[in-house]
Parts: C-alpha cells; sequence; structure tokens
C-alpha cells in the first residue's frame, strides 16, 4: 500500500496532505482521528476539459417554481421549465439545447446516476429523469447510449425506476443486493479503487478487498461521461447526501466500513477521497440536484414516522462542481433547520431520528480541498432564478 493520496495529476505526500488539512481546519478540530486515515487513489482514466470542477468552477445555479410540485405530486411542465432555463443560466448558451451539446456528443454513451434512498418519499422521480432525457435526445444522444444506474438492482426495481423509464434506455447496477460487507467484487473494477487505512471491524487490515473500495464497472467501463442526479437530504452519518455522496456511495463498494456503527464514523474522510477515484472525478461532467421535494432531517432511509421531515422546496440546483453545489445545498438544509427548530448540521448532536454521535459534513469542505471544487462560499458564484 502507497502512503500517498492522489489528486487530479499530481501526487501528494500523506505529510503535506495532513499539513494541508489542519491549516485549512478541516479535520484536526472537529474529529482528530481522521488525520490518521491515509488514503490513495488508482485509476487511469485522463482527464478532460469537463473533469471535477468541470466547465464552470464555482458556479451554481437555482431555479425555483412554486407549481413544480401541487398536492405531492411533481408537474411536468414546471418541471421542464425549470429543467430548460437551469442549464440555460449555468452555461449562458443561447438556448437549452445548446447548452446540453457543451457537456455531450453524439455517439458519446452517457450514464445517469439515480437515487432510490429515501423510497418512497424523496427519490429521483420520473418527471425530472424523463425530462432529462429528453434533453440528451435533443442535443443528439441515442437512447441506446443513455444508461441509467444506481448501485443495487433490488433498490432499483424496488423505487420502480424501470417501470417508467423510456423504451430503449438501458439500465445498470453493480449488485444485485445489498448486504452489511459489501465486499464483493463482481461487478466493480479491481484496477480502480481507493485504498484508506480503515476496514470494518474485524477484518484483516492485510486483506486489500477489506482496505479498499473498487469503482463500478459502470463508471469505469461503461459510460463516456456520466451526469450527476442527486437529491438534497439529510444523512446521519455524512450530514447532507447531495452530489458528493451520490457519486461516492453509489458508484464504489465496502462503503458501510464509513460509518459502520454511530460511533466509528469516517464520512467526512471517505466520501471527498472515492470521489477522487479518476473515473468518477474524470468522468462526472454535470451535476442536477432534484430538490423539488427535500428532506431536511432523518435520513437517508425513510420510515412513515421520518415523513414529517419531507418539505417541498420546489427548487433544482445545477452545476459542474460537485462541491459547490453542496456547499449551497448544505447553506439551505441548515437554514430549513434552524426555520424547525433544530441545530445546524455542523453542531447537531443526536436524537431519536438520527443517531450518530457526530455528523460529518466538513466531507464538503475537505473535497474543496483535494481540488474536486470550491468549498469557500465567498468564493461561490450563487445566482438564483424564480420561474412563474
Amino acid at each position: 500500500m502507497t502512503d500517498r493520496t492522489q489528486a487530479g495529476p499530481f501526487r501528494e505526500s500523506r505529510r503535506s496532505w495532513m499539513e494541508r488539512m489542519l491549516a485549512l481546519g478541516a479535520i484536526a478540530p472537529i474529529f482528530p482521528y481522521q488525520a490518521a486515515l491515509a488514503s490513495s487513489t488508482t485509476s487511469a482514466t485522463p482527464k478532460t476539459k469537463w473533469s471535477m470542477p468541470g466547465l464552470f468552477p464555482g458556479r451554481v445555479v437555482e431555479v425555483e417554481h412554486n407549481g413544480s410540485i401541487v398536492n405531492g405530486a411533481f408537474q411536468r411542465e414546471p418541471v421542464r421549465e425549470m429543467l430548460r432555463r437551469g442549464m440555460v443560466e449555468l452555461t449562458g448558451a443561447p438556448d437549452w439545447i445548446a447548452a446540453w451539446r457543451m457537456f455531450v456528443q453524439p455517439g458519446e454513451v452517457i450514464g445517469l446516476k439515480l437515487n432510490p434512498v429515501s423510497r418512497p418519499y424523496v427519490i429521483s422521480s420520473p418527471e425530472t429523469v424523463q425530462e432529462i432525457i429528453a434533453c440528451l435526445e435533443a442535443a443528439g444522444t441515442k437512447r441506446k447510449d443513455i444508461v441509467v444506474y444506481d448501485r443495487y438492482k433490488q433498490e432499483f426495481f424496488e423505487a420502480g425506476f424501470d417501470k417508467w423509464l423510456p423504451e430503449g434506455v438501458r439500465i445498470s447496477w453493480a449488485a444485485d443486493y445489498y448486504d452489511d460487507t459489501q465486499q464483493k467484487i463482481e461487478g466493480y473494477n479491481p484496477d480502480h479503487y481507493m485504498d484508506m487505512q480503515l476496514t470494518l471491524p474485524g477484518y484483516d487490515f492485510s486483506n486489500d478487498t477489506a482496505r479498499r473500495s473498487y469503482a463500478s464497472n459502470f463508471i469505469t467501463k461503461q459510460v463516456d461521461k456520466l451526469i450527476n442526479l442527486p437529491l438534497l437530504k439529510h444523512h446521519q452519518s455524512a450530514g447532507l447526501t447531495i452530489a458528493l455522496k451520490n457519486l461516492s456511495h453509489g458508484l464504489v463498494n465496502n462503503v458501510n466500513r464509513s460509518h459502520s456503527s454511530p460511533e466509528l464514523n469516517s464520512c467526512g474522510q471517505f466520501i471527498p477521497t472515492s470521489v477522487s477515484i479518476a473515473a468518477i472525478r474524470n468522468k462526472t461532467v454535470l451535476n442536477i440536484c432534484d430538490a423539488v421535494k427535500a428532506l431536511y432531517h432523518g435520513g437517508p432511509g425513510l420510515n412513515p414516522k421520518k415523513v414529517k421531515y419531507v418539505w417541498e422546496h420546489k427548487r433544482m440546483l445545477f452545476s459542474t462542481d460537485p462541491v459547490a453545489m453542496d456547499r449551497i445545498g448544505w447553506d439551505q438544509l441548515d437554514a430549513k433547520r434552524v426555520a424547525m427548530g433544530m441545530d445546524p448540521l455542523a453542531i447537531a448532536r443526536r436524537d431519536a431520528d438520527s443517531n450518530f454521535v457526530r455528523m460529518q459534513p466538513e466531507h464538503v469542505d475537505i473535497a474543496g480541498a483535494l481540488g474536486l471544487g470550491v468549498a469557500d462560499r465567498k468564493k461561490i458564484e450563487l445566482k438564483q432564478v424564480k420561474l412563474a
């Protein structure tokens, strides 16, 4: 195992990485033992102009439409308007088709990363995903070149994604079903991984599969580019699950070691290190967050007792920069929590509906320090658009 951590085209020593994290105040003042978890990535995937943080670093567009959801049901025409306007505002293109053509070209295989975890309350919606597929087709992508993915086949079908995807669109997953160990290699690529000095309790540290998280065949072999379609949600261990965590925990195996118990939580480092795998950081070209319905507490998995934390936010976020998107989403989750009489994510403690000792939203700042995007709120360009 190497004792170095890699970010993009350069390699940085573990000591330098730790010193930079400490200087930024991103690790030690909050959770000191994380600094000891040395990590590295291995993935031979070339960098392109679309690689994180993408064509528009630090730029986030928020589009609001009060008619996007009525009586709990998404409304297709407002969703269509939000998607088209958001892409134009993000890119500065003359129209929405031209905007999409900045990211995809005919003949490329385009992946869409969905999210089924909070089913059936806050999951990727048919209206949003179908309209994104229509946008890709308008830009010249054929349906056979669109692959819709989530990590587990079982969750994909339980969410009902297969029932409303347009005919001809392909589907993919990395594993057939969820398991607590998550170290099976089938569906994952042994040449693309994140190696981190952390295993599930009781596992042999010298075992590569226990110490590594391998990237899925989907991202390493099946697609040329990825469009990340996260949701705006609270997460008990990570604090928030938006763009970064939809990639980290959706595209690699052996993720339970990052939050194996309420006391053993390393999402703060696991998430940004996983997203640093070159196949993930270099192929993810666009992030569209469906925040028409959002979740400010009790996530990610929901039961009927936690539905009280779902709210109709009636917004979408657009960015090529997953770090900047998560920083803005984090602000919005905190604003909602404070409005509901709750503590912000960074200082909130465990309760009946969120049982981790302390959440780790600092994964956003660490991702910024690793060059995945812009985490400094003062350097983020947020454009807010409100439609009728």
